[in-house]
């Protein structure tokens, strides 16, 4: 991990689970948000195990896809699952991108930023990197305000442990996930016709071990969490979040609405 990122990751099939399997189904209404045209170089920071530089490829006539990640263990796994030669993965600090100014036509984030805490040199770079004329955009998780099923882990364990009240607080005021933030972020960037909407997905679970998985992971705050509490304690978390799950029903399915604040602008020229 670089210093440009609090997201502790370890392994790629961990992040799958963890959130790939989220990030897959935004990448679907992020990419119709923020558009993609024929013969376009698009840029996709903090790539992760690649679901938005993948769904982008759906789209034939695009050029180039080049994603970036400082996780190592990401971008292995993002390359060993890419079959397009118009993609590529690397390693590299969004806040300190290796490419010349003005290469993409499209530079995106999807659920990065608010694991950023040089928020704004991440932005600068962004927009540097895009052609005159050319679309930035992020989208970020809407942690307070529309994440249900990560709500229900902290909130349970700041219910139990006062330490975890401290990180449930900085989790849910991570940068960038409050109501018209990013949209402030992307003018004070300087970026031109800037838009900020919502954009919502179903996290479905087909039981409480499914749910529950990540969570005894290494990948994620969740996760960084359990690892600091013994047995007993992850004992009894465990119990209360289950509880909370089943909600007085069989062990079973579950869907939970999420949502992300998105945004997206335009480089002057």
């Amino acid at each position: 991990m670089t210093n440009s990122s609090t997201f502790v990751a370890a392994d790629g099939d961990g992040y799958e689970l963890q959130m790939g399997r989220w990030s897959r189904r935004l990448a679907v209404p992020f990419v119709e948000f923020a558009g993609a045209a024929a013969n376009e170089r698009i840029l996709d920071v903090g790539c992760g195990t690649g679901h938005l530089s993948f769904t982008l490829a759906e789209n034939a006539q695009l050029a180039e896809i080049v994603g970036v990640d400082y996780s190592p263990v990401y971008v292995d796994h993002a390359r060993k699952h890419n079959t397009d030669p118009r993609i590529s993965f690397e390693e590299g600090d969004a806040c300190s991108l290796r490419f010349e100014s003005g290469t993409f036509d499209r530079v995106l984030s999807l659920l990065v930023l608010h694991f950023v805490p040089r928020t704004g040199d991440a932005i600068a770079e962004m927009r540097r990197t895009a052609k005159p004329g050319g679309v930035v955009a992020a989208a970020v998780w809407d942690a307070r305000g529309g994440f249900v099923a990560n709500r229900m882990f902290f909130d349970t364990a700041a219910a139990l442990d006062p330490k975890a009240g401290e990180r449930r607080a900085r989790n849910y005021t991570r940068p960038m996930t409050r109501p018209g933030e990013l949209s402030a972020a992307w003018k004070a960037a300087g970026l031109e016709d800037v838009h900020e909407t919502s954009l919502g997905i179903r996290m479905e679970f087909s039981s409480f071990a499914d749910y529950w998985a990540p969570y005894m992971g290494k990948d994620g705050p969740g996760a960084e969490y359990m690892a600091t509490l013994d047995e007993a304690a992850q004992a009894t978390l465990r119990d209360a979040v289950r509880a909370a799950y089943l909600d007085g029903e069989p062990d079973g399915p579950r869907s939970y609405a999420a949502l992300a604040w998105a945004v997206k602008g335009r480089v002057p020229g």
